[in-house]
């Protein structure tokens, strides 16, 4: 059996994986923040692999995994990741290692990763829950970014061109389980958690030990 092939039979045995996506600017993190603060013993976050160096306040091993390029392509070669994507030319993955981890804590494993490693996942038969988070226009989006103050005009346009390529790919029929348009915190939050949680069932089984199923019913 291929490391790859046992790695995801591995993430299946008792493990649930919600996968969030959506434009830079979409305000993902900060709903994903609030469903942790609020959940802290239910959802676990899937901790990324990156090559680009760490930003300030910005923890090893907490908010990524930080490696070479080298010894990331590496391991992709060697069947360790799930998905890969490359942006504004550094790499960013997430391992099968880390996704692992959360399942260990019995926890729904949370994937937030961008399209190209959402077309990667669903080439797989990982059983997941697809979420996809957009700003209500894109003039919205580039506020948001240039209120951010750390982007460059270079790089903003490149987000933006991004972004237009995410909406497309998210807002097609049936790519995501729930497409949230994200127009203020208090209105989208309750949307996202109340979907998230309806369609996450925990089942108790002899030995106490929880199991994230997908819910029957979407």
């Amino acid at each position: 059996m291929s490391f790859f092939k046992g790695a995801l039979k591995m993430v299946h045995q008792g493990c649930k994986v919600l996968v969030v996506s959506g434009p830079s600017g979409s305000g993902k993190s900060t709903l994903l923040t609030k469903l942790f603060q609020e959940f802290p013993n239910t959802f676990g976050f899937s901790v990324s692999h990156t090559t680009r160096k760490p930003r300030d306040g910005e923890k090893v091993g907490v908010d990524y995994h930080f490696t070479t390029r080298g010894e990331m392509e590496e391991a992709i070669s060697r069947g360790e990741f799930l998905e890969s994507a490359v942006f504004a030319n550094n790499m960013y993955g997430t391992s099968f290692a880390a996704i692992q981890a959360v399942c260990n804590e019995k926890k729904v494993c949370v994937l937030d990763i961008d399209i190209q490693g959402v077309k990667q996942v669903k080439n797989t038969d990982l059983d997941a829950v697809y979420v996809f988070i957009k700003p209500p226009n894109m003039e919205e989006l580039e506020q948001r970014l240039r209120n951010r103050g750390s982007e460059t005009e270079e790089s903003l346009q490149s987000r933006i061109k991004a972004a237009k390529a995410d909406m497309s790919y998210g807002e097609e029929l049936g790519n995501f389980d729930l497409v949230l348009v994200n127009d203020s915190v208090s209105n989208s939050y309750p949307k996202f958690r109340d979907f998230v949680l309806n369609h996450i069932q925990y089942e108790n089984t002899p030995n106490g030990q929880l199991i994230m199923e997908s819910a029957k019913n979407f």
